[in-house]
This record gives C-alpha cells, structure tokens and sequence, in this order.
C-alpha cells in the first residue's frame, strides 16, 4: 500500500507547535498540499496564509477528523508530542480512519513502542535524533550528519590533512580507512561525484559514507 502512494499526494499534518509547523512549512516549500490541524485558534490563524488548508479542530475525536476529511489522506503526521495521551488517541483515530501511512512523533522509546503498537507506520524521535546529530558535529570538522539504521552514515566535511592534495587512489580512503568519499563540492564549483582520480584539496568540502565508528576516526585524522 505504502509503494503505491503518489509521491505529491497530500499530506495531513495535526499539531503546529514546533515540529509540526516546521514539517508542514517545508511540505508547503516543497510543492505538496497540506492540510494543518490544531485544537488552538491562533496557531492555525498564524499559519493558515502558509500552507495550502489549515483548520481548528479537535484531533481527539474520530468524529471532528471525519468532519475534515482525514480518512480521504493517503499520508498524516502526528506531530503532537507534549501530551502523550492525546498522541495515542490521535494515532489511534488514524488507524481506525484507515489512513495507510502514519507518521508519528514520540518524546520517549515507550512512547515511540506504544504508538507502533497501535499502528504507527514510522516514528519520530525529532529531540533524541537532533541531539545525537549535534553530539557528532561539535567536533568541527563535520558539517552534517545522517545515520541511518544499520550503522552506516553520510557526512559533509572538511576533508582531512592526510587526504589533501592525493588523488583518492594515493591517499587510500578506502583501504586505510574504509570510508568511501562519494563526492566533492570545491568553491564555486557544482558538487561532482568523486573517482579514484579526485584529488581533494584544502577548499573542498566531501561527502563520506562508511560506518559511524569508521567515519569518527576519519574525521578525527590530523
């Protein structure tokens, strides 16, 4: 089911406080309709001129999301999180309302395994997954950083001394430090996929895949 939704179809987002404002603000950049729900009046004033629907409604009641047509979306967001009562009873809403992918934020893992329990089709740490984002740029020389679940991470850089000004072939990325550099952003210059011919220089910036132990280590090279 979740293979055979349309990538622009339009997505229901319930909750505008941080999370939810953000996700539906960049939903609304990227194109897509949105419709935002929340039980406050004036966060759905201040964000109804922003995105393409946005309405006052009780998310609680299976009835008031009937009312706005929630059972028509392919795609929600729940993106309530202070209250875990009223997350569960959302997520729940949109289960029975058959809606076929549910997004979920969770504030804790027994949050986040209760609201898988009762049908969250993907869930959302947004504090725990910024905080541990943060933990692996202080060090500086990372710029950006995504895990994903087995391990394995790409990063933006700075490359390393020891990589500068060799070819990747003669630097060894790959066999020393069993990382793979799979592209390069040079100053003023569009970002190209690296070869074992690119030669790496003090200016760039790098994007490396490995795994997160491997990539620390690279990074921490002097």
């Amino acid at each position: 089911m979740v293979d055979r939704i349309k990538h622009d179809a339009p997505v229901l987002v319930i909750g505008l406080g941080r999370f939810g404002a953000a996700t539906a603000g960049q939903l609304d950049r990227l194109g897509r309709e949105v419709l935002a729900v929340d039980g406050d009046e004036a966060l759905v004033q201040k964000w109804a001129e922003r995105v393409t629907h946005a309405v006052v409604a009780d998310a609680r009641n299976i009835d008031a999301l009937r009312q706005i047509g929630a059972q028509d979306f392919s795609i929600a967001v729940c993106a309530v999180g202070s209250s875990i009562e009223a997350s569960v009873l959302i997520t729940a809403n949109l289960v029975d309302l058959k809606v076929p992918q549910i997004w979920a934020k969770a504030i804790s893992a027994s949050h986040g395994k209760i609201l898988q329990r009762i049908g969250a089709n993907h869930v959302i740490y947004p504090e725990r997954e910024a905080g541990e984002r943060t933990a692996h740029l202080v060090s500086g020389r990372m710029l950006d950083f995504i895990e994903f679940d087995d391990d394995f991470a790409l990063v933006k850089m700075y490359p390393p001394k020891p990589i500068r000004g060799k070819t990747l072939t003669e630097s060894g990325v790959r066999s020393r430090h069993r990382v793979t550099v799979v592209g390069v952003k040079s100053p003023g210059k569009p970002f190209t996929y690296a070869t074992e011919k690119t030669v790496v220089s003090n200016h760039d910036l790098i994007i490396v895949s490995g795994t997160e132990g491997d990539i620390e280590k690279f990074a921490a090279l002097e």
